[in-house]
């Protein structure tokens, strides 16, 4: 047993080693992942950079009022197509509508899961609206998978931290 002085001594010998470094076992780090090249057709990657065994494809796009909101003109209306995936956990990937100088004009992300089809060939299809659709040249994929956002160091250090992908693509930038 020991004596009641080294054990009233304890919890300030644990605030000691705290405050001296001791705890920072945990050295949460945070890594964004470059964007990848977009194109029509893509290889989607992980935060790694490294592919996942499935490609991810524009098939068609074309200017038309969406039938839900006719009145508000024409969106970019596109189909999209995941191979080597299943409906239920596979990536995500942002589609853009791009000018000519493949300036980004809307984005969003499309996901694997809301696609369906047989044998890991799923499509799907879905609308972009932007402000002047008449400057729209294509629609392009861009390879990294946003299907993953985990906590970073700054929601949780203890288990935060770790590889995360890229910002989203934004309205003007360089595609």
């Amino acid at each position: 047993m020991f004596p009641a002085r080294v054990l009233a001594g304890v919890p300030l010998a644990l605030v000691m080693l705290a405050l001296s470094g001791c705890s920072s076992l945990w050295s949460c780090t945070d890594t964004t992942a470059e964007r990848g090249e977009a194109a029509v057709r893509v290889q989607v990657v992980d935060t790694s950079g490294r592919p996942q065994g499935v490609t991810a494809e524009v098939v068609d796009w074309r200017l038309e009022p969406h039938p839900q909101v006719p009145a508000e003109g024409d969106r970019i209306h596109f189909h999209y197509r995941f191979d080597g995936t299943d409906e239920v956990s596979g990536p995500a990937v942002d589609a853009c509508a791009v000018d000519k100088e493949r300036v980004a004009l809307g984005c969003q992300t499309v996901y694997s899961s809301q696609a369906f089809g047989p044998d890991g060939d799923l499509t799907g299809d879905d609308w972009l609206a932007v402000e002047h659709p008449e400057q729209v040249a294509g629609v392009l994929l861009i390879p990294n998978d946003q299907s993953y956002d985990g906590r970073t160091c700054e929601q949780d250090v203890k288990d935060g931290g770790g590889p995360h992908p890229p910002e989203p693509a934004a309205v003007g930038d360089q595609l």
